[in-house]
Parts: C-alpha cells; sequence; structure tokens
C-alpha cells in the first residue's frame, strides 16, 4: 500500500501537460509523478530532469540508457524502477533476447564492449558505497566521450533519486508495467514486492 496515493492525471493542468512525455517512454504517466504533484514545483522539475537525462540527441542510445536505468535501480533494490526501466528498454528497441541476457552482458553476444563499460559503471556507481575505480573510469572513457559519460552518470543518478522515492513511497505500480516485468523479469527473482 503506497504511503500517499496518486493525484489524478489532470490535478495540475502544467504538470499534466509536461508528464505527456512518459505516454512516449512507458505508455502512461507514472504514479511517481502523478504523487510529486502535491508539491507542482517538485514534479515539473522532476520531468524536466528526465527529459534532459534521457534526451536520445546526445549519443548513448535511448535503450542503453534504460538498461542502464534497469540496473542502477536493481542495486538499489528498486522493483518500481526494475519494472519501468525494463518495459521502456523494450519501447525503445531492445530486443527480448538481449533483455533477457542483462544479467550475462559481460559474456553475452548481444552486448558490446561499449555497453560493457557503461553498464558496469552503472552497477559501480549505483552501489552503495561507490564502486567506480580509476579503472573503470579509463574503460569508460575508452568508449564514450565526456558528454556521453555525463549523459551515462546522469541516468545512474536519475534512477537515485527515483529509486529512493518509490521506495520510501511503496509507489503502486501500474499494471502494464507490472505485468511486463513478471513475464520479462520473473525468472530473475523479480517480484512487485511493497509496490502492489
Amino acid at each position: 500500500m503506497p504511503m500517499i496515493d496518486p493525484l489524478p492525471r489532470d490535478h495540475d493542468p502544467e504538470v499534466a501537460e509536461l508528464a505527456t512525455f512518459f505516454h512516449e517512454t512507458l505508455g502512461f504517466v507514472p504514479n511517481s509523478v502523478l504523487t510529486m504533484q502535491r508539491r507542482p514545483a517538485i514534479a515539473a522539475a522532476f520531468i524536466a530532469l528526465n527529459k534532459a537525462v534521457m534526451d536520445p540527441s546526445h549519443g548513448v542510445p535511448s535503450g542503453l540508457k534504460r538498461l542502464i536505468g534497469y540496473l542502477a535501480s536493481h542495486a538499489a533494490g528498486c522493483r518500481y524502477c526494475q519494472a519501468h526501466t525494463a518495459l521502456a528498454a523494450q519501447r525503445y528497441g531492445i530486443e527480448a533476447a538481449k533483455l533477457a541476457d542483462i544479467w550475462d552482458y559481460a559474456t553475452s553476444p548481444h552486448y558490446s564492449e561499449a555497453e560493457r563499460a557503461a553498464l558496469d559503471f552503472a552497477l559501480a556507481a549505483a552501489a552503495v558505497p561507490n564502486a567506480v575505480t580509476p579503472a573503470l573510469q579509463e574503460r569508460l572513457r575508452a568508449h564514450w566521450d565526456e558528454g556521453q559519460v555525463v549523459e551515462i552518470l546522469g541516468v545512474v543518478a536519475l534512477f537515485g533519486y527515483l529509486n529512493r522515492w518509490n521506495d520510501s513511497m511503496a509507489t503502486s505500480l501500474e499494471a502494464g508495467a507490472e505485468s511486463f516485468a513478471a513475464e520479462h523479469l520473473g525468472g530473475f527473482g523479480w517480484d512487485k514486492g511493497k509496490h502492489g
């Protein structure tokens, strides 16, 4: 049961207009954003940050950004964000076989060395305590330019915020995200946990 119930999508007209962004990424407005509406400035700032971090025009592919978010959310233990990022990865072109190989990305033929470096970095950056080493920084910089490194870490940091928000609020998981995650992540031990 959520600590605070989400408000209706049309509760704040400005937030409602900004939140149409999520119809592309997820097919619905997340309950986390609907809860943030109690302070519209927080919801609007979060949506703006999300759009900036997830902007596809800077070189890090949108699907990979969602996989980065998935691994960062898994490291944090947020089942809500795992469901969302897996669903969004599929919506941004990550094939089922690649998603199924996410835990074998280090050896899977579905992943490039550049993707492996980004995913290793995501796990290390999301760990508590932080596990990013100089060697890992160098591996990442061998494949990604400085702006792209900023994007990759931006995804990890964005999901750090969301992981804490959704786990602390016990945000209820939307039906579409729940069914997708149960089908595609259930074999890896995923369940909705407190997000029912």
